[in-house]
């Protein structure tokens, strides 16, 4: 039996003439159907998790760590003065393979509106990096006021630029007065110290467990605001790209040249258990997925089963005209095989489709249910002000829009896999097809 001839009995399987529905065409086309179902989800998760960690990490490199950054002592000449500090870090800069340097003192402290108070994390920058830095000025977006007067102010302006969560917190828009606590030192007994701030603009990097606490103000404004002891100088470093494995050459060759004045960190060591939640959380889900495709493929064998049992008169014929049992169990292997490579056909493109719109869907989804929860509150007797708006992307743990960031190389593997393991689950049917006695066959029948 050729090839030729195991192509067209599969193909006499897959789409037999009489049109017949048997029950075993409705189980083969039940599988199909089971494997594009269960590949839809797949593909949207592994695109979804992929877009998602890839957009927080964008935001933990770019706004927070940098590519490698120094920690600098606080104790050294290079940081006992805003003018020394912005010296050091353009000495930095101008290092091998550095390609930018932004100096950060940073520190702990509480932020006084109105009524409220609430803690925050102070980072003092040079006030140019909101227009100068591209991570600054792509991942952030301004929610209300500008960037202008923190900027040409910032040299003790008394200029400030707050997180979107400290701006709800404390009730604070452009132009609104606040004070911030610190703690000062006189003769031995710690004071603390009021400072006042004019808010400039209130951004949002998009993803709030990172930017919650932050309010940024000038760096010169920092040395008069917060005591030496109290506060954390670093230094952002700029490279060409994050993940080249020069990265690891340019920090052994800072720490070598500036080990005695600072300790160099790239971006993987500082944020090592983000990143490692964010791929063990990426593995579970893509393993409960592949469980979900993994059963939809074992209905395969069973529909193959269904359809030895249905065909065994042809399959006796068959083998009584020369037909070899490698031929015949060729033909199911095919089968079997044609029904996952049909289902991934399928659920691939659905599972495209939905991930572009992934955001689009989200939001449909989100008024639909506090459509109904309005409705459902009217039938309760209670008031649409005491409801508060549902948000099914919470921006206390996720970002607020999803990145669709598709994963071809990994989709394209996970699609091979699931037509090898379509094969896989056929082989055992297809081989006692191979092995049936026509003349039994034939007896029975």
């Amino acid at each position: 039996m050729t090839l030729k001839s195991s192509l067209m009995f599969a193909g006499s399987l897959i789409f037999p003439k009489s049109g017949k529905k048997t029950s075993a065409r409705r189980s083969l086309f039940g599988s199909l159907v089971c494997i594009g179902l269960s590949i839809i989800p797949l593909v949207v998760v592994l695109s979804v998790t992929n877009g998602m960690i890839n957009g927080m990490t964008d935001r933990l490199i770019g706004l927070s760590s940098g590519h490698i950054q120094a920690y600098v002592a606080s104790t050294v000449t290079q940081t006992s003065s805003a003018a020394e500090f912005r010296k050091f870090a353009d000495e930095l800069a101008s290092a091998d393979g550095v390609l930018q340097a932004y100096p950060e003192v940073s520190l702990s402290a509480l932020a006084a509106g109105r009524n409220v108070r609430t803690g925050i994390q102070i980072r003092a920058l040079p006030p140019e990096i909101f227009e100068e830095n591209h991570s600054f000025s792509g991942l952030f977006s301004v929610i209300e006021g500008g960037y202008s007067d923190f900027i040409s102010d910032g040299n003790g302006g008394r200029q400030a630029v707050i997180g979107q969560k400290i701006s709800e917190t404390l009730n604070l828009h452009p132009g609104d007065t606040f004070r911030i606590i610190t703690t000062r030192k006189i003769n031995g007994i710690i004071s603390p110290r009021l400072s006042s701030f004019t808010v400039s603009a209130v951004i949002s990097s998009g993803y709030q467990e990172l930017d919650q606490l932050w309010v940024f103000i000038p760096l010169e404004d920092a040395y008069s605001l917060v005591a030496s002891g109290n506060a954390s100088f670093t230094v952002m470093l700029g490279t060409a790209d994050a993940d080249s494995p020069e990265l690891v050459r340019i920090q052994q060759s800072l720490q070598g040249r500036y080990g005695r004045i600072a300790n160099f960190y790239r971006w993987d060591q500082i944020n090592a258990a983000e990143f490692e939640n964010f791929s063990s959380t990426k593995v579970m889900l893509v393993c409960i997925m592949m469980m979900i495709v993994l059963v939809a493929s074992i209905n395969i064998s069973s529909a193959i089963v269904m359809l030895v049992m249905e065909r065994s008169r042809e399959i006796a014929i068959l083998k009584s005209i020369g037909a070899t049992p490698r031929g015949i169990s060729l033909s199911f292997m095919i089968t079997g095989t044609a029904c996952g490579a049909g289902g991934v056909l399928i659920g691939l493109p659905v599972g495209l489709i939905l991930t572009a719109f992934s955001n689009q869907i989200i939001s449909a989804i989100e008024r639909a249910v506090n459509f109904f929860s309005r409705i459902f509150s009217v039938f309760r007797g209670v008031s649409a002000a005491e409801l508060s708006y549902i948000k099914l992307m919470d921006p206390a743990y996720y970002l607020t829009e999803i990145p669709v960031d598709i994963p071809w190389a990994q989709i394209i593997l996970i699609c091979a896999a699931t037509v090898i393991l379509s094969l896989t689950v056929s082989v055992i049917p297809s081989v006692k097809a191979g092995k049936e006695k026509p003349l039994e066959i034939l007896r029975k029948n």
